[in-house]
Order: structure tokens, then sequence, then C-alpha cells
């Protein structure tokens, strides 16, 4: 922690969300107590700057939100009409999706979209975000919500239009269009349960969207009476390998299982050809339930029963909102798209 001497003034600006306001140099030189050209050092040479001075620079970037501009003196124009957006990873079809239908609606409004890929790291997600933010975007999209207190104090410092997506929060920094995982893991226990299931079992990716699942799941199930839920946890993104190998650990284990809810499609169809080889009947011996409703999972045999949200509607309805707050007219700042529970023949 800084000293009280290393401590700078509180900044009085006013910051209004959705205004094409830019925080300067000489502000940072101002609220460090040093001339522009120091602070200029301090960022592109810090090693030939004096450590209590370098700290104070340093503490009031922070505090001010301040992006070094690497598109000084190439742009004429002080819009850049880019769209910064963050996702976890593009192999998931379902982000793709969102993605794809978000630049396409951001492109016909005259924005490019630019992309960054944090790969389920709060630490590297603040990376790519800074490097996003030197671009000088308009607005920033996030698949996910801003959980660490470091990237939710760089979003509100930055002050540009910001949609989080795919999650629900109470917080959110400014927009928010998605639906609630906790209520998706409710839903399928409640399928289990109306289904006489009582030997459940887990097998989810360990990110926060997938963990949320994984606690309405065990939440609900307890509700009834049934607290020894047999749970495997995996590192996203998932996959039908982690599904085979996550059961065969789970039967190890609990062979009177008799119901498996998966934190996604690939790992469900991981189990169920994993019970195939074990001769487990689908779904007398055993429920499976997935979660994304991936191509593939309506034509299985048997056809999965998954949970299905509309990732292209996520993205198409998270590129009007920033559209309308670039344009100056106010937006709807939490939007939950919901989620369908899609009863096939696996539970």
């Amino acid at each position: 922690m800084p000293s009280p001497k290393e401590k700078v003034a509180p900044f009085a600006g006013k910051r209004p969300r959705g205004g094409s306001r830019e925080i300067r140099l000489t502000e940072v030189a101002t609220l460090a107590r040093v001339s522009p050209i120091t602070v200029s050092r301090a960022l592109n040479n810090p090693q030939v700057v004096a450590p209590e001075t370098l700290k104070r620079i340093q503490l009031a970037v922070q505090q001010l939100g301040y992006v070094p501009n690497r598109l000084a003196g190439s742009l004429s124009s002080s819009r850049s009409r880019l769209i910064a957006a963050i996702v976890p990873t593009v192999t998931h079809s379902l982000f793709a999706a969102s993605i794809q239908a978000f630049s396409n609606a951001m492109s016909r409004a005259g924005y490019q979209v630019l992309l960054g890929l944090s790969g389920y790291s709060d630490v590297d997600e603040c990376q790519v975000l800074d490097a996003l933010l030197s671009r000088r975007p308009e607005a920033m999209l996030l698949i996910g919500v801003a959980r660490s207190s470091a990237l939710r104090a760089r979003l509100l410092n930055v002050n540009i239009p910001t949609v989080e997506t795919w999650d629900m929060t109470d917080t959110p920094v400014d927009m928010l269009v998605g639906f609630s995982h906790h209520d998706a893991g409710v839903a399928v226990a409640e399928r289990f349960l109306a289904r006489g299931k009582r030997r459940p079992a887990i097998i989810s990716a360990n990110d926060e969207r997938a963990m949320a699942r994984r606690e309405g799941f065990i939440e609900t199930m307890a509700r009834h009476g049934i607290d020894n839920v047999a749970q495997v946890l995996v590192k996203p993104p998932s996959s039908v390998a982690q599904g085979h190998n996550s059961f065969a650990t789970i039967l190890a284990e609990r062979p009177d299982v008799d119901a498996v809810f998966c934190g996604s499609d690939l790992l469900a169809l991981g189990v169920l050809s994993e019970a195939r080889a074990r001769g487990l009947d689908v779904p007398s011996r055993l429920a499976v339930c997935g979660f994304g409703d991936l191509e593939f999972s309506a034509d299985l045999v048997p056809a999965l029963t998954t949970v299905q949200m509309d990732g292209s509607r996520i993205g198409m309805t998270a590129a009007h909102c920033l559209i309308d707050r670039l344009d100056g007219s106010p937006a709807r700042p939490k939007i939950d798209i919901g989620f369908t529970l899609v009863g096939r023949e696996t539970a």
C-alpha cells in the first residue's frame, strides 16, 4: 500500500457516461504534480524516472483511467469508429454466434469490431482490456460480466458505453444483456426431480458462469433433501473427452448415479458415449442434460435434453444498446434474454 505522502488528490472533473470526453496527459501531470514531459517519460521509459515520482504518476493514471493514445497523430478525427469486444474464446459456437450478430449490426451502423481473447482469466482480461483501450474504441462489449474489482474499476474509470453479456448481475458496469445461469441450473434440477431422479451428478467447467449453474443445481437438490450430488469440475473450454473421463470418474465413486447435468453439450456427448459403452440405458437408467443446444444435440440418438439460449439475439440486442447510446439515445440498463429448457429424449 502507498504511504500517505504518495497519495494523490481525488479527481474533481466530471466524466458523464456516454460522452466523448477523453482524459488528457496534462490532467495526469496536474494530479501527479509533475510536468507533462515527465508523465510521457514515465509511460514510455519508466526506468529513467525517480521511483517516488513514477509511483505518483502510476497512481494518477490509475485514478483517472488514463490510457496512452497509440493512434495520436495518425487520426484526423476524434472518433475511431472502433468497438472493442472481449471474449473468452471463439471456439465455442454460441459465443461465435453472438460475436457475429454483434459485428454485423455494428458494421451496418458504420462501426468495426476489434476482438480480444481473454481465455477465461481475470488477469488476461485486464491486459486485453488495456491493449484494446489503447486503440481508443468508442464502446465496449464483454462476454460475461466484470467480476474482478480491477476490471470493473478500469471500465468505470475509462467511462465509455459498455455492455456486459451472457450473464446477470445486480450491479452492471453500464448496460447488461444476458440471462441467469443460476436459474438455468435450478430448471435442470427441477426437471430431474420431476422424473424421480434422486442420485444426481454434475460435470461442469470451473468458470464463473458454469459455476453459477452448478450452484443453482446443487441448491435446488438440497432443498429437496438431496445433499450428496457427485461433482467433477473441468478446465474450460470443455470437450467430449472431458465428458468421457469425468463420467467414468463419477461411476467409479458413485455407480448408482441416475442423472447427470453437464455444463455443455460437448460434455453431455462424452457422457452419452461412455454410458453406451457401459450398457447404461438412457433415459430409464440414466438421465442426461446438457447446456447450449449445439447443432448436433437434436440429432443425437437419443436426442439430447439441453438448455437453449439465443446467442445471436444476445449479440444483436447488445449492438442495439451500444448504437442507441452512441447516438445519444437512452438505452435500457438491463435486458434479460432468458433461456429455454428443451426437453428431448435423454431426460
